[in-house]
């Protein structure tokens, strides 16, 4: 199979959690979604923000790809996160709505880029200034990590707050053979 199966496959998947975790999160009240957890960006709620600035950042970033992705062109709008953990919404509902657009993007981006695209170079400056050139198709599976590292840590702090996510595994969006 093609690496663009599996980051489609991954662009499904990471639409799919994101929602389970909204979802999840969604009945926990405001003081236990902004509570300091001692993850790396504190709350649970910090957490899911400081995923909603790395994807805005990266989409921000592939519209430099030489491809111009159409589905892309709406970001131009879209203001470049300055830090890491720089909060992106008044709250958790308007995150909610935001994360849920950035996913369909990020589903939208995979149906339009092709196979040459992948190995395509794509320059970029991270968030120091500091010029990088990485060939497209990798930088896609670090954004697609980089989520599930993230939403492990917000499994683990929701669990701490009494909430059980569910099934999380990749395996319930691969297509069972058998069933087709």
């Amino acid at each position: 199979m093609s690496l663009l199966y599996h980051l489609r496959l991954l662009a499904d998947y990471n639409q799919w959690m994101n929602d389970k975790l909204y979802r999840a999160a969604a009945g926990l009240p405001a003081a236990e979604l902004t509570a300091e957890r001692g993850a790396f960006f504190g709350s649970l709620q910090g957490t899911l923000n400081h995923l909603l600035v790395a994807d805005t950042i990266w989409l921000q970033r592939f519209r430099a790809h030489p491809r111009d992705f159409a589905t892309l062109a709406p970001l131009a709008e879209t203001a470049m996160p300055q830090r890491l953990d720089q909060p992106l919404c008044a709250d958790f509902a308007a995150m909610r709505t935001r994360r849920a657009a950035l996913d369909a993007t990020m589903v939208a981006l995979l149906d339009e880029v092709s196979e040459d695209d992948l190995n395509q170079p794509l320059a970029y400056r991270n968030m120091q200034g500091v010029a990088a050139q990485r060939v497209f198709g990798s930088v896609l599976l670090h954004v697609f990590n980089h989520q599930t590292h993230h939403r492990g840590q917000a499994t683990a702090l929701l669990s701490q707050a009494g909430v059980d996510v569910g099934v999380t595994d990749l395996l319930l969006r691969i297509p069972d053979q058998l069933a087709q």
